[in-house]
């Protein structure tokens, strides 16, 4: 017991260890443009039914800078901290899944994701697109970097995802 234990603490603290071997290029860096169809959103799941591939979502509200700094004050009443911890702040009051399907020709834009299969040498590349089915896959490899920890922010026209946009989160 103890021995299963130590193993499994061994192997989420190797984990841990492991992210810190990411870098990004922060001066990059550009928030995603606001609109009326943009929605920032946890992924929950993404599957295939007949022939077509769908997403449950869960909106979020997602801020940044002194919008960000804003509510964080309003919302934590803590006199000690006064600015949002990294420069964002995510308010999830509704937690209800949303289903939307996903249009065989919706760009995809990712900055960071596991591309080689070794974590060490995941790196950010800002907004770099790959394909829908790519983008599926990710959900479903079990390696140390899961992409559902990671907001999106989902455009949707007509009630399907023409564009998906992988939140960074520094």
């Amino acid at each position: 017991m103890i021995n299963k234990m130590l193993i499994s603490f061994a192997a989420v603290l190797l984990g841990f260890m492991s992210l810190g071997f990411i870098h990004a290029n922060n001066n990059d860096y550009m928030p995603v443009p606001r609109d009326s169809e943009t929605h920032a959103s946890y992924i929950d799941q993404i599957y295939q039914e007949n022939g077509k591939t769908y997403i449950k979502a869960d909106f979020i509200q997602w801020y940044e800078g002194e919008e960000a700094n804003k509510v964080f004050r309003e919302r934590e009443h803590d006199p000690e901290m006064t600015e949002a911890p990294d420069g964002y702040y995510i308010v999830n009051d509704d937690t209800k899944l949303q289903t939307f399907e996903i249009a065989g020709d919706a760009k995809v834009y990712m900055q960071i994701y596991n591309r080689t299969g070794n974590i060490e040498e995941a790196s950010t590349k800002w907004n770099e697109e790959i394909s829908v089915a790519k983008f599926a896959s990710l959900f479903s490899d079990e390696s140390e970097m899961n992409m559902k920890d990671y907001p999106y922010h989902l455009t949707i026209e007509n009630g399907i995802i023409v564009k998906i946009t992988q939140q960074f989160i520094p």
